[in-house]
């Protein structure tokens, strides 16, 4: 009888050897699409039909990530409001106020950042003061209902905070800003990165104690924006006291790289994460899959990914998309070091019957 999404996954992650490559992917993308287009309705993604859809497609469950805590700022004022498509968010504090802006995009069904909200290193003193400001309470309801609905689809999985760097980098500031606000202010800049890990540690310990079985730094990840120099200063450090607090309450980590491998995957290697995810391999990203394992050295961290987002939209080819798949299995079934993951998601025009052609490959060729 074939083992299930889980007993594959679950064996990998503790070393052994499942009867098939696992194959998992994030549809949170493409259902936030179909929820946009009315063919789902709104709470489709809290639901439990979300994880039967996952059941017809034969496809692993673990990516919809939560942050199983709620975060309440005090001493300062906090306002939001919408301007037609735009989410403003709006803090004054003691040392000033900061805004930011976000745009919801309705042709892609995603928001981007149109104003963030420290523009530079004047701005720090105002974010420190928010931070320092901050407490967080368990949430752990959603959980309580989503890790039953599970089963044998797949894992559960909470987000604990990103590294204080890469909150700046990816949703804060940007990394333009961020890079300026440690050259003008390095002093400065170095307080406040210390006084939100405070933050941080907080709400990470609330993650670790959740009902998650799996924990995730989101970091988001690419080494064309972040490489080795500025990791090993502002997020190694992190990501090594949290690895080791997961592994100490007897869960499984990983953390999220879905960009340019070369600059950080080998750092990221080191750390101690069970595994990296969504790992994006040529021709979109740039490292092959057959490359991975010598790239990355002896390490035991798992590597997840391999089947670039695009490949399911219909501007790839049936013939490019069934070799890419072919050639990538060919590779993880050599040794169970690998699970088979969409990296990094489905996109709104992926085509489903891609999904159900990558299960019946995984039964066909994904076998060890």
């Amino acid at each position: 009888m074939p083992q299930s999404p889980r007993q594959r996954a679950l064996a990998v992650l503790r070393g052994q050897r499942p009867d098939c490559v696992p194959w998992f992917g994030d549809l949170d993308y493409l259902a936030t699409a179909q929820i946009g287009r009315g063919q789902r309705p709104a709470d489709f993604k809290q639901s439990s039909a979300y994880l039967d859809w996952h059941r017809e497609l034969r496809l692993g469950f673990y990516l919809q990530g939560y942050f199983p805590f709620q975060t309440i700022f005090e001493n300062c004022r906090v306002t939001e409001w919408r301007e037609g498509s735009d989410r403003v968010r709006q803090f004054v504090t003691p040392h000033g106020s900061l805004q930011e802006r976000w745009r919801w995009l309705p042709e892609s069904f995603t928001e981007g950042p149109v104003e963030h909200l420290l523009k530079g290193a004047a701005d720090l003193r105002a974010y420190q003061h928010i931070h320092a400001n901050t407490r967080h309470v368990a949430d752990y309801a959603f959980g309580q209902t989503r890790g039953p609905q599970i089963g044998e689809i797949g894992l559960h999985l909470a987000y604990l905070p990103k590294s204080p760097f890469m909150q700046l980098v990816a949703l804060d500031a940007g990394i333009l800003a961020a890079v300026d606000m440690m050259e003008d202010d390095p002093g400065l800049f170095a307080e406040t990165l210390a006084v939100a890990e405070q933050s941080h540690d907080a709400a990470a310990a609330l993650a670790v104690a959740s009902p998650a079985e799996l924990l995730m730094i989101p970091e988001n990840l690419s080494s064309e924006s972040v490489g080795p120099v500025l990791f090993e200063r502002h997020m190694r450090g992190y990501q090594e006291k949290w690895t080791a607090r997961i592994r100490a309450a007897g869960k499984f980590s990983c953390m999220h790289l879905d960009g340019t491998l070369r600059g950080l995957l080998r750092q990221e290697c080191t750390v101690g994460f069970d595994f990296i995810e969504s790992l994006t391999p040529a021709p979109v990203g740039d490292l092959a899959v057959e490359d991975w394992k010598g790239f990355c050295g002896e390490t035991k961290t798992l590597c997840w990914g391999g089947i670039p987002g695009a490949y399911f939209a219909p501007s790839v080819s049936d013939m490019e998309f069934e070799r890419h798949v072919r050639a990538t299995l060919a590779i993880m079934r050599q040794e169970p070091r690998y699970v088979l993951g969409v990296a990094d998601q489905v996109p709104p025009d992926g085509l489903v019957s891609r999904l159900h052609r990558v299960a019946e490959l995984v039964e066909e060729c994904g076998r060890y």
